[in-house]
């Protein structure tokens, strides 16, 4: 039933045009392509989640790249935040491979779900409230899809801000002060969706060692033990 939910739910994603903004820039991204990538075929669309609908752990970006989710059409497939998650998830045991090209390239993940908190890719890489407002939605209806979640690993701190509106969209209470995103924090209210930091593996912080490899497993390995306790 849940794989059939969140089939359904995948079909009305990617059909979505709530946000004008949005859809012209990807739309236009796909129409005019990146030189390394003008022969494929870009996505152009809004990128659904993927992964185990048995997942324990959710693992929460901020939106997909515009040469990256929205070429390929899977969240963090195609660029190299994706090829620094991937590889994390594949040595922590989350994904049978640790790498990430396209659809349809074998990639399974194993007790994890990957989700934007924005689905599709907005320009600077930066969405306005609004446009992650009007996304919450989404996300609701796939936490509703998956009922064994019991972690979110927020990838960056809007990620955490979006997972802190999941939340409370779910009727999840949030205390206030609000609490604060930060590296391997863990925001745990003893519910069904506690939350994990960690830094966003995109090039600021891959190429300056603010996100290491270790760094990065370490948070996986924790969330892995975290939901098997």
């Amino acid at each position: 039933m849940s794989a059939a939910g969140l089939a359904e739910l995948e079909a009305r994603i990617v059909v979505c045009r709530r946000c004008p903004r949005l859809v012209a820039w990807r739309e236009q991204v796909a129409r005019e392509r990146r030189a390394a990538y003008a022969d494929e075929e870009y996505w152009g669309a809004p990128i659904p989640g993927f992964g185990d609908p048995d997942a324990r752990v959710l693992i929460y970006g901020l939106a997909p790249a515009a040469h990256g989710g929205n070429r390929t059409g899977r969240v963090f497939t195609g660029d190299r935040s994706g090829d620094w998650l991937f590889g994390s998830l594949h040595r922590t045991g989350f994904a049978n491979q640790p790498t990430s090209t396209h659809r349809g390239d074998g990639l399974a993940l194993q007790d994890a779900w990957i989700a934007a908190a924005v689905r599709c890719a907005p320009p600077a890489n930066r969405p306005t409230p609004d446009e992650r407002d009007a996304c919450l939605p989404w996300s609701v209806q796939e936490l509703d899809l998956l009922p064994r979640l019991r972690l979110a690993v927020c990838l960056g701190g809007f990620a955490w801000d979006a997972a802190l509106r999941l939340r409370a969209a779910a009727g999840l209470p949030n205390p206030r002060p609000r609490p604060r995103f930060g590296h391997d924090v863990l925001f745990d209210p003893g519910d069904r969706l506690p939350l994990l930091g960690c830094f966003h593996p995109s090039q600021q912080n891959t190429f300056t060692g603010r996100l290491t490899e270790p760094m990065m497993d370490a948070v996986f390995a924790r969330a892995r033990a975290f939901v098997a306790g």
